[in-house]
């Protein structure tokens, strides 16, 4: 009596599995949210609406502190100082960020002057 010939071993195919994973990562990158956390409320001019009036409000934000109309200012001096140049709190603000400015720096003055009750403010390159 002579044993049979040793089968060859099958390899499993890994298509299938491969295809379940491709799928599972289409649906949770489908599924999941990304950066939504917060919002910047922006209110955006319409062409031809009000211009700008009054005098020269203009903060230059940067990484040396804050400048109003070129004359640096300390940050607790500056709702005082911007509401000498405004009529009321409407008055429009431009701001100016510095070229190297974090974006993170720029939303803490955002925050910082919608806390003060500046409600209209323009960021400018």
């Amino acid at each position: 009596m002579q044993l049979a010939a040793p089968r060859k071993r099958r390899t499993p195919s890994l298509t299938p599995m491969i295809d379940v994973v491709f799928l599972l990562l289409v649906f949770f990158m489908l599924a999941s949210r990304f950066g939504v956390d917060m919002r910047l409320p922006l209110k955006i001019p319409v062409a031809g609406g009000a211009g700008y009036s009054g005098p020269p409000r203009l903060l230059d934000v940067g990484q040396d502190g804050l400048r109003l109309n070129g004359a640096a200012i300390a940050g607790d001096d500056l709702p005082g100082a911007l509401r000498a140049l405004m009529t009321s709190d409407q008055d429009t603000i431009v701001l100016r960020p510095g070229e190297t400015l974090p974006l993170q720096d720029l939303i803490v003055v955002l925050d910082d002057l919608g806390a003060q009750g500046f409600v209209s403010v323009v960021v400018v390159e």
